[in-house]
């Protein structure tokens, strides 16, 4: 998931002094004893991305730590992922998530700990990296179960940490529920969960309401009649179908969405033909749909597979295939629970606190941590900033922006954003589980 800034129109809470709760005191110590592992743990773990669905290791690395922790921990739920519990008396049983996915890229950063691996994807050999911020995640989340440990006298109830696969392909959380991450444990009566951004380090922004787009791919094949390209007349052109598609397509955005929701149609990929003087039989696209409301979402469907439908006809041309391929619903943020997270950061931490209201629009990535919240789990999904002043101020004297999430030089402040991951996620359990 890519994360954008949404600062307009917060509410800014006062943030304490640094060491001046006893909580974050706590927190902060307990940090700090432990962190040279963590900064080996996070430099592993990014040196060692996986795909989804193909995290063996990476998984493997965090229920070792866990179990270090005395957590009890269920490995292979859903694929790859692992459930971690830990019961401290009666109480509310929390959900605390991490992704353990990278992506399929090449590493551009030039951090001496750069990834250089390799898998396997769509039937080709890829790169992957860490290029979204997860392995910032993991290690957060790891070292808020030590410091929720070191201050169990504090809280009562069940943790439930979950490490969820595949969530840049939007299945991990929904293959997990499926293999009864809600029937084989506890169901959680609240959870919570970080992902670090591009903004700076030491900021954290808790939103009400719609926190992340609903997400759909879709691939479109266009079937045509192949042939010389010399002798057009005598066949169907796909690649001519398609490339009107792409098009019109965008009308459905300018002209049939209201010019006031959020919508967008981005083909990511046009695949035909081999060689100039061949048309080929077909012509296949891949497309990504972002949308906030059930409404804009059924209508980007529905206007895919019109204008592809159109498209063909125009041409003579047998129906197009449109297929989807997956998708996730929008994050909804509890605002109740939002404001409790939000309320305790401000009187426990440093970090400057901007508590964001449901009216501001969401970030138009997607995140498939919404199929814990559609599956009943009432939860603040949160940003943590990622890059510290002095790289941001070197950016904008060169008039550029910092690399965002999914680019590959993305290389943000990890330990400070390791450090505001953990005192987030740690002071939000306490806030529900005091």
């Amino acid at each position: 998931m890519a994360i954008r800034p949404l600062l307009a129109a917060a509410a800014l809470l006062a943030p304490v002094a640094a060491g001046a709760d006893p909580t974050g005191q706590a927190i902060d110590a307990t940090v700090a004893k432990g962190y040279p592992q963590l900064d080996a743990l996070y430099r592993d773990l990014h040196a060692h991305p996986e795909l989804g669905f193909q995290e063996v290791r990476t998984a493997g690395v965090l229920a070792a730590r866990m179990r270090a922790l005395g957590f009890t921990v269920t490995e292979k739920v859903g694929g790859t992922g692992l459930v971690a519990l830990y019961r401290n008396g009666d109480g509310p049983t929390l959900l605390v998530r991490t992704e353990l996915d990278g992506l399929p890229m090449e590493e551009k950063s030039g951090l001496p700990y750069a990834s250089r691996a390799q898998a396997n994807f769509e039937g080709k050999t890829s790169f992957v990296a860490h290029s979204c911020g997860h392995d910032v995640h993991m290690t957060a989340w790891i070292g808020a179960a030590q410091a929720l440990l070191a201050m169990k006298a504090q809280w009562h109830g069940t943790l439930m940490f979950v490490a969820q696969p595949a969530e840049e392909q939007v299945k991990g959380a929904k293959a997990m529920i499926a293999d009864g991450l809600f029937t084989r444990f506890p169901k959680p009566d609240a959870g919570i969960a970080v992902h670090v951004g591009s903004e700076p380090t030491g900021t954290v922004i808790v939103k009400d309401g719609v926190v992340s787009s609903n997400s759909d791919s879709v691939e479109v094949t266009f079937n045509g009649r192949g042939g010389h390209g010399s002798m057009p007349s005598a066949t169907i052109d796909p690649i001519v179908m398609g490339a009107r598609f792409v098009t019109d397509v965008q009308t459905v955005i300018s002209r049939q969405k209201d010019a006031g929701t959020f919508g967008v149609v981005t083909v990511g990929a046009f695949q035909a033909g081999t060689v100039g003087n061949i048309i080929p039989d077909t012509a296949v696209l891949k497309l990504s749909l972002r949308s906030f409301t059930p409404a804009v979402r059924t209508l980007l469907l529905d206007g895919v597979s019109r204008v592809a439908k159109a498209s063909a006809a125009m041409a003579a041309a047998p129906e197009p295939t449109v297929k989807w391929l997956h998708g996730t619903a929008a994050v909804v943020n509890d605002a109740a629970l939002g404001a409790k997270v939000a309320a305790a950061l401000a009187a426990s931490s440093p970090d400057t606190i901007r508590h964001v209201p449901a009216s501001e629009p969401g970030w138009s990535a997607s995140e498939d941590y919404s199929a814990f919240v559609e599956a009943g789990v009432p939860s603040v999904y949160m940003t943590i900033g990622g890059y510290d002043a002095a790289t941001l101020a070197r950016f904008a004297a060169k008039g550029q922006t910092v690399p965002s999430n999914h680019s590959p030089f993305f290389a943000p402040d990890h330990e400070a954003a390791i450090r505001s991951g953990i005192r987030t996620l740690t002071v939000a359990a306490l806030a529900v589980m005091r």
